[in-house]
């Protein structure tokens, strides 16, 4: 949260509108009314995006159970016996019910290539909803010490709190690089902004970091604890700015 970098992406629209002024630096028409204010002004538009980074302040673990057997029934009762083993193991790392959500429950037949059915497999997966993204690594070794053998990723994200907050950075630096474009194409044209006639706000987008998780192996055997860093979150932003001029 202590790091947040502002990154700059902007792109630029231009109009003008400057009513019976034929030397305008900018383009010009003659709507003919109200010539003592509009004569002089006209009209700059500007279209930026800003971005903004942050630590991620929340994961989200996909861990499962797999089983396999020669009918359909075995393997849902091994499959429910794993999953009653994780949920254990989840109560006892103190991960909150409500944290705990369902995730993936499949179970099909297996086919030889002569379409001769060969059994059954299935799979049940969680997904674990973390607020403390250092506890990852421990979650994935303490699920795969249950019994966990289905892996599948990590989601780093920001809670809801964190989001609002990046939200509003996120637009005040699509906001600066508008009024550093339209700055530097006043001057560029040789006119002067006068203000700012209207603001559009477009979609404000969170951009999760997705990764693959792998255990790294018993942790209680002697094998060193799953480690997984996160690359910073980034929350975007996009802005129309229409600015007026004057010679």
């Amino acid at each position: 949260m202590d790091r947040r970098q502002f990154l700059a992406a902007s792109t630029v629209g231009l109009a003008a509108a400057v009513a019976g002024c034929a030397g305008s630096p900018l383009s010009t028409d003659d709507s003919g009314s109200d010539g003592n204010q509009s004569a002089d002004r006209g009209e700059i538009t500007v279209s930026a995006n800003g971005e903004v980074e942050a630590e991620p302040d929340r994961a989200i673990v996909s861990v499962g159970v797999e089983a396999s057997g020669e009918s359909a029934e075995a393997v849902t009762d091994e499959l429910a016996t794993g999953a009653e083993q994780l949920r254990a193991t989840f109560d006892e790392l103190g991960i909150p019910e409500e944290n705990v959500e369902e995730g993936q429950y499949r179970i099909s037949p297996v086919r030889k290539r002569t379409g001769e059915e060969a059994g059954f497999e299935g799979t049940h997966s969680f997904e674990v909803t973390l607020t403390d993204v250092d506890r990852v690594g421990e979650v994935i070794d303490a699920a795969v010490a249950a019994g966990a053998d289905d892996v599948g990723y990590v989601n780093f994200t920001l809670q809801e709190e964190t989001r609002a907050e990046l939200r509003k950075d996120a637009i005040d630096a699509a906001l600066a690089n508008a009024d550093a474009e339209a700055a530097h194409i006043a001057d560029n044209r040789g006119v002067s902004l006068e203000g700012t006639t209207a603001v559009t706000t477009g979609g404000v987008q969170v951009h999760p970091v997705r990764q693959e998780a792998m255990a790294s192996g018993d942790a209680a055997g002697g094998a060193p604890p799953t480690e997984i860093d996160a690359e910073p979150v980034s929350v975007s932003a996009s802005v129309t700015v229409t600015y007026a001029f004057g010679e």
